[in-house]
């Protein structure tokens, strides 16, 4: 769609910002901030926090997502592109759609995994039984392949890695939770909930966005970030490994 104008309003939130030149960042969102401005979440959210921080935004994404590429569930923390003039939005976008840009992920996911990597490849479309949530979808869905490493055993639950092939809505949350081993704290795709006294400070799934590589549009260098696990994360997996060797 043609650029508009930019309405969502700068707000002074403090924003880790690992990058910046004058046609991208790379940005770091926290876990419980919205991406962008909609129903319910007016403010607040990391485009107010952009506008602020930033000096230009793509209008590609309309008045309330300006510089959004692509986007993060609330609950889910880590590295965000954002672009801050339209080539490099469609640059991006397209790069999206080439799954050349390179994500990965890092995860706690309940019950112990047999295979040390395993791959799920299943289409994902909106629930047809709940609007609100996608769900392994063969008649509407669209292609989703998920593929994963455990990184370490905790008994019950299990530190993972996950790579991408494509990036449908809540993809890790489905497909995990279609083979019986959903995100630690997701109360969407699970009935399961952690007591907040063994895991203080686990608001939501346990999923951290947390390295991405990609080739600059103008420069053609390829770049790649990493983001640390934020310290909710990693207290969770001290928590876990003392459970484990007690």
């Amino acid at each position: 769609p043609p650029p508009v104008a930019v309405e969502a309003q700068p707000e002074d939130i403090p924003l880790q910002i690992l990058y910046e030149d004058d046609d991208l960042a790379v940005v770091v969102k926290p876990c419980g901030m919205v991406v962008h401005p909609a129903a319910g979440n007016e403010d607040g959210t990391l485009v107010n926090a952009l506008l602020f921080h930033l000096k230009n935004l793509s209008g590609i994404g309309g008045a309330l997502r300006p510089g959004i590429v692509h986007r993060l569930d609330k609950d889910t923390s880590g590295l965000l592109l954002v672009a801050k003039n339209d080539a490099t939005h469609a640059a991006l976008s397209d790069a999206l759609k080439a799954r050349t840009i390179h994500k990965t992920y890092r995860a706690v996911a309940r019950g112990a995994f047999k295979e040390p990597t395993g791959v799920v490849e299943a289409p994902i479309g909106r629930s047809p039984k709940d609007r609100k949530k996608m769900a392994i979808n063969e008649k509407n869905g669209k292609p989703a392949v998920t593929h994963y490493k455990v990184l370490e055993r905790f008994g019950d639950y299990t530190y993972m890695q996950f790579k991408l092939e494509t990036g449908r809505t809540h993809q890790i949350r489905v497909h995990m939770a279609s083979i019986n081993h959903p995100l630690l704290g997701d109360m969407l795709y699970s009935s399961y909930s952690p007591t907040k006294n063994r895991f203080k400070g686990l608001e939501g799934q346990c999923l951290h966005a947390k390295t991405i590589g990609f080739v600059h549009p103008k420069t053609g260098e390829y770049m790649e970030f990493d983001a640390p696990l934020p310290k909710y994360f990693a207290n969770l997996l001290e928590v876990l490994y003392n459970i484990n060797n007690k």
